[in-house]
Protein backbone atom coordinates (compact mmCIF):
# COMPACT_ATOMS: atom_id res chain seq x y z
CA UNK A 1 0.00 0.00 0.00
CA UNK A 2 1.59 3.25 -0.87
CA UNK A 3 1.86 5.69 1.79
CA UNK A 4 -1.17 8.43 1.92
CA UNK A 5 0.00 12.01 1.51
CA UNK A 6 -1.93 12.43 4.78
CA UNK A 7 -1.01 10.10 6.15
CA UNK A 8 1.32 11.47 9.58
CA UNK A 9 -1.45 11.67 12.34
CA UNK A 10 -2.89 8.53 10.91
CA UNK A 11 -1.97 5.27 13.14
CA UNK A 12 -5.21 3.01 11.99
CA UNK A 13 -5.33 1.88 8.41
CA UNK A 14 -8.23 2.81 6.55
CA UNK A 15 -10.66 0.97 6.26
CA UNK A 16 -10.80 -1.12 2.71
CA UNK A 17 -14.23 -0.19 2.07
CA UNK A 18 -13.34 3.58 2.20
CA UNK A 19 -10.30 3.17 0.62
CA UNK A 20 -12.16 1.54 -2.49
CA UNK A 21 -14.57 3.71 -2.07
CA UNK A 22 -12.80 7.05 -2.17
CA UNK A 23 -10.02 6.61 -4.48
CA UNK A 24 -10.12 8.51 -7.77
CA UNK A 25 -7.41 7.93 -10.01
CA UNK A 26 -9.27 5.91 -12.24
CA UNK A 27 -10.50 8.61 -13.88
CA UNK A 28 -8.51 11.82 -12.32
CA UNK A 29 -5.34 10.05 -14.13
CA UNK A 30 -6.42 12.51 -16.95
CA UNK A 31 -5.28 15.07 -15.39
CA UNK A 32 -1.49 13.71 -15.23
CA UNK A 33 -0.34 16.14 -17.71
CA UNK A 34 -1.75 19.01 -16.18
CA UNK A 35 -0.66 17.35 -12.42
CA UNK A 36 2.96 17.49 -14.03
CA UNK A 37 3.20 21.18 -15.69
CA UNK A 38 1.70 22.33 -11.69
CA UNK A 39 4.83 20.39 -10.48
CA UNK A 40 7.22 21.85 -12.34
CA UNK A 41 6.04 25.24 -12.15
CA UNK A 42 5.93 24.57 -8.08
CA UNK A 43 9.67 23.51 -8.02
CA UNK A 44 10.51 26.60 -10.06
CA UNK A 45 8.52 28.30 -7.52
CA UNK A 46 9.78 26.51 -4.18
CA UNK A 47 13.45 27.23 -5.50
CA UNK A 48 12.89 30.83 -6.16
CA UNK A 49 12.04 30.93 -2.68
CA UNK A 50 14.82 29.29 -1.41
CA UNK A 51 13.42 26.11 -0.75
CA UNK A 52 15.00 24.11 -3.34
CA UNK A 53 18.63 24.08 -4.88
CA UNK A 54 19.21 25.04 -8.30
CA UNK A 55 20.25 21.18 -8.65
CA UNK A 56 16.62 20.13 -6.81
CA UNK A 57 14.92 22.32 -9.24
CA UNK A 58 16.87 20.79 -12.28
CA UNK A 59 15.85 17.44 -10.92
CA UNK A 60 12.69 17.47 -9.64
CA UNK A 61 12.10 19.50 -13.08
CA UNK A 62 13.66 16.94 -15.53
CA UNK A 63 11.87 14.13 -13.34
CA UNK A 64 8.42 15.24 -13.84
CA UNK A 65 8.94 15.57 -17.34
CA UNK A 66 10.06 12.10 -17.48
CA UNK A 67 7.20 10.58 -15.53
CA UNK A 68 4.55 12.79 -17.81
CA UNK A 69 6.51 10.93 -20.69
CA UNK A 70 6.39 7.56 -19.07
CA UNK A 71 2.42 8.11 -18.30
CA UNK A 72 1.37 9.15 -21.77
CA UNK A 73 3.55 6.03 -23.33
CA UNK A 74 1.72 3.47 -21.07
CA UNK A 75 5.28 2.81 -19.63
CA UNK A 76 3.77 3.86 -16.32
CA UNK A 77 0.51 2.44 -15.38
CA UNK A 78 -1.86 4.05 -13.75
CA UNK A 79 -4.04 1.05 -12.47
CA UNK A 80 -2.21 0.78 -9.04
CA UNK A 81 -3.76 1.51 -5.40
CA UNK A 82 -2.65 5.46 -5.74
CA UNK A 83 -5.32 7.34 -3.95
CA UNK A 84 -5.35 9.36 -6.95
CA UNK A 85 -3.35 11.11 -9.94
CA UNK A 86 -1.26 13.25 -7.36
CA UNK A 87 -0.14 11.05 -4.99
CA UNK A 88 0.72 8.60 -7.89
CA UNK A 89 2.76 11.71 -9.59
CA UNK A 90 4.70 12.43 -5.76
CA UNK A 91 5.21 8.77 -5.15
CA UNK A 92 6.85 8.11 -8.42
CA UNK A 93 8.26 11.49 -8.07
CA UNK A 94 10.27 10.69 -4.84
CA UNK A 95 11.12 7.01 -6.14
CA UNK A 96 13.12 8.74 -8.96
CA UNK A 97 14.81 11.56 -7.10
CA UNK A 98 14.62 10.68 -3.18
CA UNK A 99 14.22 13.07 -0.88
CA UNK A 100 14.21 16.11 -3.21
CA UNK A 101 11.34 14.67 -4.39
CA UNK A 102 9.56 14.99 -0.41
CA UNK A 103 10.08 18.46 -0.74
CA UNK A 104 8.00 19.52 -3.58
CA UNK A 105 4.31 19.28 -1.73
CA UNK A 106 5.49 22.19 0.37
CA UNK A 107 3.64 25.37 0.25
CA UNK A 108 0.34 23.66 -1.57
CA UNK A 109 -2.29 21.21 -0.84
CA UNK A 110 -4.22 18.85 -3.29
CA UNK A 111 -6.99 21.52 -2.41
CA UNK A 112 -5.32 24.07 -4.86
CA UNK A 113 -3.70 21.22 -6.93
CA UNK A 114 -7.04 19.99 -7.49
CA UNK A 115 -8.00 23.23 -8.64
CA UNK A 116 -5.36 24.16 -10.75
CA UNK A 117 -5.35 20.87 -12.48
CA UNK A 118 -8.58 20.47 -13.49
CA UNK A 119 -8.37 24.24 -15.03
CA UNK A 120 -5.62 23.58 -16.48
CA UNK A 121 -7.81 20.32 -18.35
CA UNK A 122 -10.56 22.50 -18.71
CA UNK A 123 -8.89 25.26 -20.67
CA UNK A 124 -7.24 22.62 -23.35
CA UNK A 125 -10.04 20.69 -23.54
CA UNK A 126 -12.56 23.72 -23.94
CA UNK A 127 -9.49 24.90 -26.62
CA UNK A 128 -9.95 21.22 -28.61
CA UNK A 129 -13.97 21.85 -28.61
CA UNK A 130 -14.24 25.42 -29.96
CA UNK A 131 -11.61 23.86 -32.48
CA UNK A 132 -14.09 21.21 -33.72
CA UNK A 133 -17.15 23.58 -33.59
CA UNK A 134 -15.38 25.03 -36.10
CA UNK A 135 -15.30 22.06 -38.10
CA UNK A 136 -18.98 21.46 -37.98
CA UNK A 137 -19.66 25.24 -38.82
CA UNK A 138 -16.91 24.51 -42.22
CA UNK A 139 -19.16 21.01 -42.64
CA UNK A 140 -22.86 23.17 -42.80
CA UNK A 141 -21.34 25.97 -44.91
CA UNK A 142 -19.72 23.60 -47.32
CA UNK A 143 -23.14 21.69 -47.53
CA UNK A 144 -24.54 25.00 -47.70
CA UNK A 145 -22.82 25.83 -50.60
CA UNK A 146 -23.04 22.42 -52.66
CA UNK A 147 -26.80 23.18 -52.84
CA UNK A 148 -27.04 26.85 -53.02
CA UNK A 149 -30.00 27.75 -54.89
CA UNK A 150 -31.79 24.67 -53.37
CA UNK A 151 -35.54 25.79 -52.51
CA UNK A 152 -36.55 24.17 -48.83
CA UNK A 153 -39.53 23.94 -46.65
CA UNK A 154 -39.30 26.60 -43.74
CA UNK A 155 -41.58 25.06 -40.49
CA UNK A 156 -42.92 26.54 -37.86
CA UNK A 157 -45.00 23.53 -35.58
CA UNK A 158 -43.96 21.43 -38.10
CA UNK A 159 -45.96 23.03 -40.40
CA UNK A 160 -44.78 24.38 -43.87
CA UNK A 161 -44.93 28.82 -43.00
CA UNK A 162 -42.17 30.16 -44.98
CA UNK A 163 -39.78 29.04 -47.90
CA UNK A 164 -36.23 29.36 -47.76
CA UNK A 165 -33.00 28.12 -49.02
CA UNK A 166 -31.34 25.29 -47.91
CA UNK A 167 -27.89 26.90 -46.69
CA UNK A 168 -29.95 29.48 -45.33
CA UNK A 169 -30.97 26.51 -42.93
CA UNK A 170 -27.57 25.19 -42.70
CA UNK A 171 -26.15 28.56 -41.48
CA UNK A 172 -28.57 28.84 -39.00
CA UNK A 173 -27.00 25.65 -37.12
CA UNK A 174 -24.02 27.86 -38.15
CA UNK A 175 -25.02 30.71 -35.86
CA UNK A 176 -25.66 28.17 -32.90
CA UNK A 177 -22.37 26.69 -33.22
CA UNK A 178 -20.87 30.04 -33.30
CA UNK A 179 -22.86 30.80 -29.63
CA UNK A 180 -21.37 27.36 -28.66
CA UNK A 181 -18.00 28.77 -29.46
CA UNK A 182 -18.11 32.00 -27.27
CA UNK A 183 -19.44 29.78 -24.03
CA UNK A 184 -16.62 27.60 -24.58
CA UNK A 185 -14.14 30.72 -24.68
CA UNK A 186 -16.10 32.29 -21.66
CA UNK A 187 -15.86 29.09 -19.68
CA UNK A 188 -12.25 28.85 -20.57
CA UNK A 189 -11.69 32.32 -19.87
CA UNK A 190 -13.32 32.13 -16.24
CA UNK A 191 -11.26 28.98 -15.62
CA UNK A 192 -7.92 31.18 -16.72
CA UNK A 193 -7.23 32.31 -12.77
CA UNK A 194 -4.67 30.52 -10.84
CA UNK A 195 -5.71 29.16 -7.22
CA UNK A 196 -2.09 28.09 -6.47
CA UNK A 197 -0.54 29.60 -3.68
CA UNK A 198 -3.98 29.18 -1.77
CA UNK A 199 -3.05 25.51 -0.09
CA UNK A 200 -5.52 24.10 1.84
CA UNK A 201 -7.53 26.99 1.99
CA UNK A 202 -5.85 30.32 3.75
CA UNK A 203 -2.73 30.39 1.95
CA UNK A 204 1.31 29.59 2.75
CA UNK A 205 3.45 31.39 4.70
CA UNK A 206 6.64 29.98 2.55
CA UNK A 207 6.78 33.13 0.40
CA UNK A 208 5.58 31.65 -3.34
CA UNK A 209 5.52 34.05 -5.86
CA UNK A 210 2.20 32.93 -7.28
CA UNK A 211 3.15 35.70 -10.20
CA UNK A 212 5.56 33.29 -11.44
CA UNK A 213 3.83 30.12 -11.06
CA UNK A 214 0.61 31.92 -13.03
CA UNK A 215 2.84 32.87 -15.81
CA UNK A 216 5.06 29.21 -15.64
CA UNK A 217 1.14 27.70 -16.51
CA UNK A 218 0.23 30.44 -18.94
CA UNK A 219 -2.83 32.00 -16.39
CA UNK A 220 -4.03 35.50 -17.13
CA UNK A 221 -4.57 36.09 -13.26
CA UNK A 222 -4.48 34.98 -9.89
CA UNK A 223 -7.56 34.14 -7.07
CA UNK A 224 -7.34 37.13 -5.10
CA UNK A 225 -9.54 34.95 -2.63
CA UNK A 226 -7.63 32.01 -1.10
CA UNK A 227 -10.96 30.23 0.50
CA UNK A 228 -12.69 31.36 -3.20
CA UNK A 229 -10.03 29.34 -4.81
CA UNK A 230 -10.24 26.10 -3.52
CA UNK A 231 -13.82 26.01 -3.21
CA UNK A 232 -14.62 27.33 -5.95
CA UNK A 233 -16.54 25.13 -9.19
CA UNK A 234 -18.06 27.57 -11.19
CA UNK A 235 -15.73 27.02 -13.95
CA UNK A 236 -16.73 23.53 -14.13
CA UNK A 237 -20.41 24.17 -13.83
CA UNK A 238 -20.02 26.83 -16.77
CA UNK A 239 -18.17 24.42 -18.69
CA UNK A 240 -20.88 21.91 -18.32
CA UNK A 241 -23.58 24.03 -19.26
CA UNK A 242 -21.53 24.90 -22.61
CA UNK A 243 -21.78 21.74 -22.77
CA UNK A 244 -25.09 20.80 -21.95
CA UNK A 245 -26.07 23.96 -24.81
CA UNK A 246 -24.04 22.77 -27.61
CA UNK A 247 -25.28 19.32 -27.20
CA UNK A 248 -28.88 20.87 -27.47
CA UNK A 249 -27.71 22.13 -30.40
CA UNK A 250 -26.73 18.94 -32.26
CA UNK A 251 -29.79 17.07 -31.03
CA UNK A 252 -31.49 19.72 -32.68
CA UNK A 253 -29.63 19.03 -36.32
CA UNK A 254 -30.02 15.25 -35.64
CA UNK A 255 -33.55 15.15 -35.02
CA UNK A 256 -33.66 16.97 -38.20
CA UNK A 257 -31.66 14.78 -39.75
CA UNK A 258 -33.36 11.74 -38.53
CA UNK A 259 -36.47 13.01 -39.91
CA UNK A 260 -35.42 14.04 -42.94
CA UNK A 261 -34.10 10.96 -44.01
CA UNK A 262 -37.16 9.40 -43.01
CA UNK A 263 -39.17 6.89 -45.89
CA UNK A 264 -41.86 9.44 -45.42
CA UNK A 265 -39.89 12.61 -45.78
CA UNK A 266 -37.15 11.56 -47.48
CA UNK A 267 -35.36 14.73 -47.93
CA UNK A 268 -32.18 13.54 -47.33
CA UNK A 269 -29.87 10.11 -47.60
CA UNK A 270 -27.05 9.80 -45.32
CA UNK A 271 -24.27 8.10 -45.88
CA UNK A 272 -23.98 4.18 -45.50
CA UNK A 273 -20.48 4.66 -43.09
CA UNK A 274 -22.43 6.74 -40.88
CA UNK A 275 -25.90 3.91 -40.61
CA UNK A 276 -26.52 0.79 -39.27
CA UNK A 277 -28.69 -2.18 -40.36
CA UNK A 278 -31.27 -4.53 -38.56
CA UNK A 279 -30.12 -7.63 -36.86
CA UNK A 280 -34.22 -8.77 -38.05
CA UNK A 281 -34.70 -6.48 -40.79
CA UNK A 282 -32.54 -7.20 -44.02
CA UNK A 283 -34.05 -3.81 -45.84
CA UNK A 284 -33.04 -1.35 -43.13
CA UNK A 285 -30.13 1.80 -43.27
CA UNK A 286 -30.99 3.47 -39.60
CA UNK A 287 -29.61 7.34 -38.62
CA UNK A 288 -27.69 5.78 -35.91
CA UNK A 289 -25.35 8.24 -35.72
CA UNK A 290 -27.88 10.86 -35.45
CA UNK A 291 -29.89 8.96 -32.75
CA UNK A 292 -26.71 8.32 -30.29
CA UNK A 293 -25.95 12.07 -30.30
CA UNK A 294 -29.39 12.97 -29.83
CA UNK A 295 -29.27 10.42 -27.13
CA UNK A 296 -26.20 11.43 -26.06
CA UNK A 297 -27.47 14.92 -24.97
CA UNK A 298 -29.36 13.73 -22.12
CA UNK A 299 -25.81 12.87 -20.25
CA UNK A 300 -24.42 16.00 -21.28
CA UNK A 301 -27.75 17.35 -19.36
CA UNK A 302 -27.30 14.85 -16.49
CA UNK A 303 -23.23 16.02 -15.68
CA UNK A 304 -24.76 19.73 -15.54
CA UNK A 305 -27.65 18.31 -12.84
CA UNK A 306 -25.11 16.13 -11.17
CA UNK A 307 -22.46 18.75 -10.24
CA UNK A 308 -24.83 22.16 -9.64
CA UNK A 309 -26.83 19.53 -7.22
CA UNK A 310 -22.82 18.17 -5.52
CA UNK A 311 -22.04 22.20 -5.44
CA UNK A 312 -25.57 23.34 -3.81
CA UNK A 313 -25.17 22.83 -0.29
CA UNK A 314 -21.36 23.05 0.64
CA UNK A 315 -20.00 25.58 3.27
CA UNK A 316 -16.49 27.26 2.83
CA UNK A 317 -14.75 25.92 1.62
CA UNK A 318 -13.20 22.52 0.01
CA UNK A 319 -15.01 19.28 0.64
CA UNK A 320 -14.55 15.70 -0.16
CA UNK A 321 -17.60 15.69 -2.24
CA UNK A 322 -16.04 18.44 -4.78
CA UNK A 323 -14.27 14.82 -6.02
CA UNK A 324 -17.36 14.19 -7.78
CA UNK A 325 -17.25 17.07 -10.30
CA UNK A 326 -14.29 14.93 -11.89
CA UNK A 327 -16.44 12.32 -13.81
CA UNK A 328 -19.12 14.65 -15.53
CA UNK A 329 -16.36 17.16 -16.54
CA UNK A 330 -14.67 14.22 -18.28
CA UNK A 331 -17.66 12.70 -19.88
CA UNK A 332 -19.07 15.85 -21.10
CA UNK A 333 -15.83 16.41 -22.56
CA UNK A 334 -15.40 13.71 -23.74
CA UNK A 335 -19.06 12.53 -25.15
CA UNK A 336 -18.97 16.08 -26.86
CA UNK A 337 -15.34 15.53 -28.45
CA UNK A 338 -16.31 12.47 -29.89
CA UNK A 339 -20.05 13.83 -31.20
CA UNK A 340 -18.46 16.70 -32.70
CA UNK A 341 -16.53 15.27 -35.56
CA UNK A 342 -19.04 11.96 -36.06
CA UNK A 343 -21.33 14.84 -36.82
CA UNK A 344 -19.55 16.93 -38.89
CA UNK A 345 -19.08 13.81 -41.10
CA UNK A 346 -22.70 12.80 -40.85
CA UNK A 347 -23.09 16.39 -42.67
CA UNK A 348 -20.10 16.43 -45.16
CA UNK A 349 -21.14 13.09 -46.47
CA UNK A 350 -25.18 13.33 -46.81
CA UNK A 351 -26.70 13.58 -49.94
CA UNK A 352 -30.21 15.82 -50.82
CA UNK A 353 -32.93 14.86 -52.79
CA UNK A 354 -33.64 17.65 -55.12
CA UNK A 355 -36.83 16.02 -56.30
CA UNK A 356 -38.11 14.95 -52.86
CA UNK A 357 -38.14 18.73 -51.94
CA UNK A 358 -39.39 19.94 -55.19
CA UNK A 359 -42.72 17.55 -54.43
CA UNK A 360 -43.34 18.82 -50.93
CA UNK A 361 -43.01 22.21 -52.13
CA UNK A 362 -45.96 21.26 -54.65
CA UNK A 363 -49.13 22.71 -53.90
CA UNK A 364 -47.18 24.95 -50.83
CA UNK A 365 -48.82 28.23 -49.35
CA UNK A 366 -45.71 29.39 -48.05
CA UNK A 367 -46.12 32.11 -50.16
CA UNK A 368 -49.42 33.87 -48.24
CA UNK A 369 -47.05 35.98 -45.72
CA UNK A 370 -45.81 37.74 -49.21
CA UNK A 371 -49.16 38.65 -50.23
CA UNK A 372 -50.16 40.04 -47.10
CA UNK A 373 -47.19 42.09 -46.71
CA UNK A 374 -47.87 42.74 -50.73
CA UNK A 375 -51.05 44.34 -49.30
CA UNK A 376 -49.47 46.19 -46.57
CA UNK A 377 -46.74 47.87 -48.61
CA UNK A 378 -50.16 49.11 -50.76
CA UNK A 379 -51.89 50.57 -47.77
CA UNK A 380 -54.27 47.93 -46.32
CA UNK A 381 -53.80 47.27 -42.69
CA UNK A 382 -51.97 44.21 -41.85
CA UNK A 383 -54.75 42.51 -39.80
CA UNK A 384 -57.09 43.10 -42.73
CA UNK A 385 -54.68 41.97 -45.36
CA UNK A 386 -54.23 38.55 -42.62
CA UNK A 387 -57.46 37.79 -43.02
CA UNK A 388 -58.27 38.27 -46.79
CA UNK A 389 -55.31 36.24 -47.43
CA UNK A 390 -56.77 33.35 -45.01
CA UNK A 391 -59.62 33.32 -46.68
CA UNK A 392 -58.03 32.99 -50.14
CA UNK A 393 -55.44 30.19 -48.24
CA UNK A 394 -58.93 28.27 -47.00
CA UNK A 395 -60.40 28.76 -50.57
CA UNK A 396 -57.60 27.23 -51.87
CA UNK A 397 -57.06 24.23 -50.28
CA UNK A 398 -60.79 23.42 -50.43
CA UNK A 399 -60.51 23.66 -54.05
CA UNK A 400 -57.29 21.77 -54.17
CA UNK A 401 -55.11 24.09 -55.84
CA UNK A 402 -51.36 25.86 -54.78
CA UNK A 403 -50.94 29.65 -54.24
CA UNK A 404 -48.92 29.29 -58.09
CA UNK A 405 -52.02 27.88 -59.65
CA UNK A 406 -54.01 31.23 -58.90
CA UNK A 407 -53.95 34.05 -61.92
CA UNK A 408 -54.35 37.72 -61.40
CA UNK A 409 -58.02 37.14 -61.79
CA UNK A 410 -58.74 35.21 -59.01
CA UNK A 411 -56.62 37.13 -56.21
CA UNK A 412 -58.57 40.28 -57.95
CA UNK A 413 -61.64 38.60 -56.21
CA UNK A 414 -60.18 38.59 -52.82
CA UNK A 415 -58.55 42.84 -53.08
CA UNK A 416 -58.91 45.26 -56.34
CA UNK A 417 -55.32 46.31 -54.85
CA UNK A 418 -53.25 43.54 -56.35
CA UNK A 419 -51.95 43.98 -59.40
CA UNK A 420 -49.90 42.03 -61.94
CA UNK A 421 -46.55 42.03 -60.17
CA UNK A 422 -48.49 40.10 -57.30
CA UNK A 423 -48.11 36.84 -59.41
CA UNK A 424 -44.54 36.82 -58.85
CA UNK A 425 -44.60 36.55 -55.35
CA UNK A 426 -46.34 33.23 -55.83
CA UNK A 427 -43.56 31.20 -57.07
CA UNK A 428 -40.68 30.06 -54.56
CA UNK A 429 -37.89 32.39 -56.74
CA UNK A 430 -40.06 35.19 -56.24
CA UNK A 431 -41.34 34.53 -52.26
CA UNK A 432 -37.41 34.40 -51.96
CA UNK A 433 -36.51 37.82 -53.47
CA UNK A 434 -39.39 39.43 -51.92
CA UNK A 435 -37.70 39.05 -48.66
CA UNK A 436 -35.70 42.49 -47.88
CA UNK A 437 -34.75 42.26 -43.62
CA UNK A 438 -31.23 41.66 -42.69
CA UNK A 439 -30.22 37.91 -41.59
CA UNK A 440 -32.84 37.21 -44.22
CA UNK A 441 -33.26 34.08 -46.54
CA UNK A 442 -32.73 36.64 -49.82
CA UNK A 443 -30.66 34.87 -52.12
CA UNK A 444 -28.24 37.63 -52.42
CA UNK A 445 -28.31 37.65 -48.29
CA UNK A 446 -27.65 34.52 -48.20
CA UNK A 447 -24.73 34.75 -50.61
CA UNK A 448 -23.25 37.24 -49.12
CA UNK A 449 -23.39 34.99 -45.50
CA UNK A 450 -22.12 32.02 -46.98
CA UNK A 451 -19.03 34.47 -48.24
CA UNK A 452 -18.51 35.14 -44.62
CA UNK A 453 -18.43 32.22 -42.96
CA UNK A 454 -15.86 30.95 -45.94
CA UNK A 455 -14.18 33.78 -44.83
CA UNK A 456 -14.57 33.65 -41.23
CA UNK A 457 -13.84 29.87 -41.09
CA UNK A 458 -10.44 30.11 -42.91
CA UNK A 459 -10.87 26.98 -45.02
CA UNK A 460 -11.48 26.45 -48.82
CA UNK A 461 -14.90 24.43 -49.91
CA UNK A 462 -14.58 21.00 -50.53
CA UNK A 463 -15.30 19.58 -53.76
Amino acid sequence: MNRKLWGGRFRKRTDPLLEAFSRSLSFDRRLFQADVAAGRAHAEALAAAGHLTAGEMRRLTEALGEIGEDIASGRLGTGGDHEDIHSLVLDELVRRTGEAGKKLHAGRSRNDLVSLDTRLYLREAAGSLRAALADLQEALVSKGEEYADLIFPGLTHTQHAQLVLFPHHCLAYVEMLERDKGRFADASARADVMPAGSAAMAGSSLGLDVRLLASRLGFGSVCANSMDAVSDRDFVIEFLGACAIAGMHLSRLCEELVWWSSSEIGFVRLDEAYCTGSSFLPQKLNPDSAELIRGKTGRLYGNLVAVLTVMKGLPLTYNRDMQEDKEPLFDSAETLAAALPLLAGVVRTLVVDRSAVERALAGDCSAASDLAEYLVARGIPFREAHDLVGALVRDCLRRGRGLEDLTLEDLRRYSAVFAADALGLLTPEGSLRAKTTYGSTAPAQVKRSLRRWRRKLGRRSEG
